[in-house]
């Protein structure tokens, strides 16, 4: 199992401490992969990106018309965190649903 996030997200931590066959990937040092982050904007739409997040609030409007995955890839703080991979099902976030899926 897979936890893409910050390694300084509370919430990620958390997620990885309740997850203990988990591994954290911090998407700053080590990118999603492409396929990853296809999968999940399939899954997931708009929800994927973070536009309460102090780096969607510093982008330029021009550039958050742009599209999302490219701003992931630009700007990895733009995620949702996490992004679980539990062996091919993507979870998003750390909510009671997804505590009760994956514990």
């Amino acid at each position: 199992m897979k936890v893409y996030g910050l390694k300084n997200c509370d919430t990620c931590r958390k997620a990885v401490k309740a997850l203990p066959e988990a591994e954290l990937i911090d998407v700053r040092a080590q990118p999603v992969p492409d396929a990853v982050l296809t999968q999940a904007q399939d899954r997931f739409g708009a929800a994927l990106l973070n536009t309460r997040s102090t780096t969607w609030r510093n982008l330029p409007e021009a550039e958050r018309q742009g599209d999302p995955l490219d701003l992931i890839r630009r700007h990895p703080a733009l995620m949702k965190r996490p992004l679980i991979d539990a062996g091919g099902t993507l979870y998003l976030g750390w909510g009671a649903d997804v505590q009760a899926a994956l514990g």
